[in-house]
């Protein structure tokens, strides 16, 4: 009885112990996301004016009114291209190749090689293969293919986890009920892996946003509204990282505040591409299963 007490004792403390450092951390992170955000929002309205959110930018007046143009373009554009390229991929990696395929490890050895080369690489690659061989220059369309290459890896990975979470049975019913392969993956497992394909273009719409070294060789850092797609799809613009970080560089202390205010506007862009992607997320998960 003795040593079972000592045994139960030890189990005891050893789970409050996990227990308490699980909500520690956690109450750590909402704490530090807390305080960055208050921080920046903080700063940012101190800075506030009008006129450099939506006038026209100027050495007297940075605005910022073309950048956010330019962040909503991107993002737009980059995952036209990555999310079906990606999509598919994990969807033929997970329901069509077979285990012990070749294939299928060569596809996953480049998404982890591609996970893990730092950002500024992909700018000079983009740099010099988008913008002199195919000749696209510093443009929107550089920018676009560039990140759409980096934002691969993340897709996929997450496509392919939230792809095999659907259970067999979701398949099994399926089949047992007539469907093909191809009827099957898009009319039942898709709609059950929308929150998780969701959750990879959420991360993907923050990869975007917050790029600076690869958009600043590829997209360049021209302060102008880039012209309508699809000829603007060449001209040169700067999203709101970009802005935000050559305010710091050649801004002073003028400049830093422009830059907290582009941190705020950055936030608040970021807050609502979320809420409008997981919107559109439940909506289309609903018609699918319709």
């Amino acid at each position: 009885m003795i040593g079972t007490t000592k045994i139960f004792s030890i189990k005891n403390i050893v789970s409050v112990s996990l227990r308490s450092l699980v909500y520690a951390a956690m109450v750590t992170t909402a704490i530090s996301l807390l305080g960055i955000l208050s921080y920046i929002m903080f700063n940012g309205v101190k800075a506030y004016k009008w006129s450099l959110i939506v006038g026209k930018f100027s050495s007297d007046n940075p605005s910022m009114s073309f950048s956010i143009v330019t962040t909503c373009l991107m993002i737009v554009l980059t995952l036209l291209i990555a999310a079906p390229i990606s999509i598919f991929c994990a969807i033929y990696l997970t329901e069509y190749a077979k285990r012990k395929n070749i294939f299928v490890g060569w596809i996953r050895l480049a998404t982890e090689t591609l996970a893990g080369i730092p950002s500024i690489v992909f700018g000079l690659f983009g740099a010099i293969f988008f913008g002199t061989v195919m000749g696209f220059g510093y443009s929107i369309l550089t920018g676009c293919l560039t990140v759409a290459i980096m934002l691969l890896p993340v897709i996929i990975r997450q496509t392919e986890e939230a792809v095999k979470a659907v259970p067999d049975m979701y398949r099994e019913g399926s089949y047992g009920l007539g469907a093909s392969k191809l009827r099957t993956v898009f009319r039942i497992v898709l709609p059950s892996a929308m929150p998780g394909i969701l959750s990879a273009v959420i991360l993907s719409m923050g990869r975007i946003i917050g790029e600076t070294a690869a958009l600043i060789f590829t997209l360049g850092t021209v302060a102008q509204f880039p012209g309508w797609p699809p000829g603007g799809l060449l001209d040169s613009s700067r999203t709101l990282a970009i802005h935000m970080y050559i305010s710091t560089r050649d801004g002073g202390s003028a400049g830093r505040e422009v830059a907290f205010l582009t941190g705020a506007v950055l936030i608040i862009v970021i807050l609502c591409m979320n809420l409008g992607a997981s919107y559109l997320g439940g909506k289309v998960g609903k018609d699918f299963e319709n």
